[in-house]
């Protein structure tokens, strides 16, 4: 009876001791996935906008349906008008949705010679015939190849047009795809622009100090210009008959 008792009592350690063991095992499994959700769940606060495969959540400024100059070519949307652009006639992507406090991330290329921008706080009204009326713009340029260029340091790939020049240059060849992040924030009054993985501008997007960069620039006269915090993101399309893309375009709001 000694010897069984001394065997019962083996085994009520060994299975207590693989209980405590199991429940350990569990409880850490039960962090993994929380850790894991946790990731899931910020990578889930994105929401596409262009997926490559529709112009689903877009139109061309003002309230018009996308036409066949604008392409969906390899997960991109690529603007040809080459052949069929009549003189002053513009196809401005914009979204559907209006944003207000985002960051937006996407990526852009141009050909030889091609301008295009990416806007923000577009207020589409058929009072304000193009986007640039009423949303501030960063730039989409051929640095090498379009004169505006040669306007300045605050009209090359990057700037916030015609405001703030890029700390520095760090656009790719023509052809290649540039990576875009643009902040703005309107709670923390902030506007940051991350191009290839370098922050190269930084700027204030509502007061004091928003209101001193557009009096110092070309839209210190226009009425509508930067005025509106929430409104459509657009892409422009600047007139010239050259090609501009865009692709993976996502957005998080902040």
């Amino acid at each position: 009876m000694r010897k069984h008792s001394i065997l019962l009592a083996c085994l009520v350690i060994m299975a207590t001791a693989c209980k405590n063991k199991t429940e350990k095992t569990a409880g850490e499994s039960a962090e993994n996935p929380k850790e894991m959700t946790k990731e899931v769940e910020q990578e889930e606060t994105w929401t596409v906008l262009f997926d490559g495969t529709s112009f689903d959540g877009w139109h061309v400024y003002p309230d018009k349906p996308v036409p066949d100059t604008w392409k969906l070519e390899d997960g991109a949307m690529i603007l040809r008008p080459s052949d069929v652009r009549k003189d002053g006639e513009r196809f401005n992507m914009v979204t559907d949705r209006e944003f207000t406090n985002f960051t937006l991330s996407l990526e852009w290329k141009v050909s030889e010679g091609a301008n295009s921008g990416i806007m923000w706080g577009v207020k589409e009204d058929p009072k304000y015939k193009e986007p640039y009326y009423t949303g501030p713009e960063i730039q989409v340029l051929d640095n090498v190849g379009h004169p505006d260029a040669k306007n300045g340091t605050t009209h090359q790939a990057g700037s916030l047009y015609d405001m703030v020049a890029p700390s520095k240059d760090v656009v790719k060849p023509v052809g290649e795809w540039n990576q875009c992040v643009l902040t703005i924030n309107h709670k923390t009054n902030e506007g940051i622009v991350v191009l290839n993985g370098e922050e190269i501008v930084r700027f204030p997007v509502n007061g004091e100090g928003w209101d001193k960069m557009v009096a110092n620039s070309k839209f210190a006269d226009w009425e509508a210009f930067g005025k509106y915090s929430t409104g459509k993101i657009a892409l422009q399309d600047h007139g010239e008959k050259i090609s501009i893309g865009y692709r993976n375009i996502k957005i998080k709001e902040l």
